[in-house]
């Protein structure tokens, strides 16, 4: 009767668990660098706001509250240079960005004989999300080659999972395209704040998007910025049109940011020290895991931003490179999971403590 999950592509983190079982049987255990989940603490001051916030017996508003969404305006403006969004009809949070991306499609009432870009090398949602609509999902290296109609089109930076930088000359160029040709521009932009090589720029910016955000939608998380996975934030921002459609519809759906979550929302987005000190956290790993993989002879491509090192060897492809890290207790990810671009790649998470990220570093050493 139902065939929802028959549209959908396989989960892939299920094939993982061989592998997992192998690494586990390390005598000093299992390093899990496969999945970007934060592992280091909530920052008190957002710990404390929910907990000021904890008493919310009414029902909270699709739209949010005036905190939530001024915090985000403030943030992009601060640290993005982005100005001009309109806090009243340019921004709308969100329960977690993966559930925007998942249901955007759907809320936006494409389907079938519809087409949905995203890019060649990418974190699953997006064609997740196309196939839960009925659309069809086209995987591109550049939105701006495809030849045909398109609804949507997805761009990522830094990406999940090669750590990629879209440069602002090929955002421009895309959004130019986007507009040209009616196409909606999605800016996945979780990861902006980790720029490590370069300094990553939003599709929002005013030197990319000329002042105006027709056409274009950037989306923003607190999971990865300030380890706030575990309580599912973030916001969408741009075209003021989409945005309100959006809002109208997920009101119908009943979705809503609980009060207490958008308090903590806006505390972390008005602070910028605890961002500074997880930067400093990942740089430090980024650096001790970058070079025990290189000095073990694996060649780090991409990885300019983002919580990841994109990573492979010459005598493995992706699935051989999963097994001979398990045989040293150390899991990844395979960048098979990501697209074919992927096949000889994988993809290895900062997101271990330091105490882990040291092991690991000894482990490829020995």
């Amino acid at each position: 009767m139902f065939e929802t999950s028959s549209r959908l592509p396989d989960f892939p983190w299920d094939k993982l668990a061989p592998f997992k079982q192998r690494a586990g049987e390390h005598p000093d255990g299992i390093v899990d660098l496969s999945i970007g989940s934060p592992v280091d603490p909530v920052p008190d001051l957002v710990q404390q706001a929910l907990a000021d916030a904890a008493n919310a017996p009414e029902y909270p508003t699709t739209i949010g509250t005036a905190a939530a969404r001024q915090a985000a305006v403030d943030w992009m403006a601060r640290r993005l240079d982005v100005t001009g969004v309109d806090a009243q009809r340019g921004v709308l949070p969100v329960i977690g960005t993966k559930e925007l991306i998942m249901l955007l499609p759907t809320l936006l009432g494409i389907g079938a004989g519809d087409t949905v870009l995203i890019p060649d090398l990418a974190y699953p949602t997006y064609e997740a999300g196309a196939a839960l609509a009925r659309a069809t999902s086209v995987p591109v290296a550049d939105p701006t080659a495809y030849d045909g109609p398109v609804k949507v089109a997805y761009l990522n930076s830094p990406r999940n999972p090669s750590g990629e930088i879209t440069s602002p000359d090929d955002l421009c160029r895309t959004v130019e395209w986007a507009r040209a040709n009616d196409v909606l521009l999605v800016s996945d932009e979780c990861y902006t704040e980790f720029g490590w090589d370069e300094k990553p720029v939003s599709v929002l910016h005013p030197d990319v998007c000329g002042g105006s955000f027709d056409n274009l939608l950037a989306v923003h998380s607190l999971s990865k910025r300030s380890n706030l996975a575990g309580y599912r934030g973030g916001f969408v921002a741009g075209d003021p049109t989409v945005v309100t459609e959006l809002l109208a519809v997920r009101k119908h759906a009943g979705l809503m940011v609980p009060s207490p979550i958008q308090a903590a929302m806006a505390a972390a987005f008005a602070d910028d020290v605890h961002v500074e000190e997880q930067r400093t956290r990942y740089l430090r790993r980024r650096a001790v895991l970058r070079d025990a993989l290189t000095d073990a002879g694996w060649t780090i491509t991409l990885s300019s931003g983002g919580l990841y090192l994109w990573a492979s060897h010459p005598s493995y492809d992706a699935w051989g490179s999963v097994g001979a890290l398990a045989e040293k207790g150390i899991l990844v990810a395979p960048g098979a999971f990501y697209g074919t671009a992927g096949e000889q790649h994988v993809r290895i998470a900062l997101t271990g403590t330091d105490e882990r990220v040291d092991a690991a570093v000894k482990r490829l050493q020995e």
